[in-house]
């Protein structure tokens, strides 16, 4: 019984690795862009460092191609899932974040704001990843982040 469930769960987490790596995989050839890969990882609610990022790159990506294959991709990002690896900051201490950046206590943050704290401070952002973010994060109406809205999309439930 305990292998047939453990069967069950791994085919679970195979179905979400593979639809969020082929969401990606824009010539379905089975393989991503190595750029692609921490919005991947992020996308099924791990969080590593960019220390572990790299690490995690470094084992799945082809010979320095800067590609990713699905078929080495899957099981190390299988193992990383069951493990429970790179887990999610909590919802409070995201808040406090957020709220720490905004000093007025508006409840969202200017595009303006949100990218020089990004590419200026701790682990920084590139002008790409940057762009990336705020075209997801960005409420299109207001033109502003509400953080508030951003934390609901990033707490995901990591029952796998």
């Amino acid at each position: 019984l305990i292998f047939l469930l453990s069967e069950a769960m791994a085919s679970d987490v195979h179905k979400k690795i593979k639809a969020a790596f082929k969401a990606f995989d824009y010539e379905a050839n089975n393989t991503v862009d190595v750029r692609e890969i921490g919005t991947i990882v992020f996308s099924l609610g791990c969080f590593p460092s960019q220390a572990d990022l790299h690490d995690f790159i470094a084992q799945v990506e082809e010979d320095h191609t800067g590609f990713i294959h699905l078929e080495k991709f899957l099981p190390v990002m299988t193992n990383v899932l069951l493990e429970k690896r790179f887990p999610p900051i909590p919802e409070d201490k995201l808040l406090q974040a957020f709220e720490v950046l905004d000093k007025e206590k508006k409840g969202y943050l200017e595009q303006e704001e949100l990218t020089k704290y990004m590419m200026q401070e701790g682990e920084v952002f590139t002008q790409e990843e940057m762009d990336e973010m705020l075209t997801a994060l960005t409420d299109q109406k207001d033109n502003v982040i509400y953080y508030k809205d951003v934390i609901d999309e990033l707490i995901i439930d990591n029952d796998i």
